[in-house]
């Protein structure tokens, strides 16, 4: 490489960007469109949107709205203060797709839950997380009109 560092440098940076599709890392037509806890759905829509849920609840569910995943298997990882707790697995069946999963909660498993929305080869497309508190410290619920459609 005598005296020409950037021919070099431009060269490497061509060959990696052309990788990227082949690796899959280039945004392409998959997203996850809506994506909300909620503590109940409806007609397959989400009846609320919960960002903090006191520990009288015994449930709650997680709504996804995807698009263009069409013939996946995408998975809704569950966790519990950062810990694997179970995973539910749905076939795609379209380009816009909406799928739910419930999740039953122990009220002495107080604090952060997740969710790691996962496409058919496995990778993390999406996380969202709540808080899931003692009653007697925090009374009242956050819970926010479900996001439209």
């Amino acid at each position: 490489m005598s005296g020409k560092p950037h021919v070099f440098r431009r060269h490497l940076l061509i060959g990696l960007l052309m990788l990227i599709p082949v690796l899959g890392l280039a945004a392409g037509k998959e997203k996850v469109a809506r994506a909300v806890f909620t503590t109940g759905v409806e007609n397959r829509e989400p009846v609320d949107q919960v960002l903090r849920l006191n520990n009288a609840h015994r449930e709650v569910y997680f709504f996804t709205e995807l698009r263009h995943f069409n013939g996946q298997t995408v998975t809704h990882r569950w966790e519990y203060e950062g810990n694997m707790v179970t995973e539910r697995k749905f076939e795609v069946g379209g380009p816009r797709w909406r799928v739910s999963s419930r999740k039953a909660l122990n009220p002495a498993m107080t604090g952060r839950w997740s969710v790691t929305v996962l496409n058919g080869e496995g990778w993390p497309v999406y996380t969202a997380a709540f808080d899931y508190v003692k009653k007697k410290d925090y009374p009242k619920d956050a819970i926010l009109p479900p996001p439209s459609p």
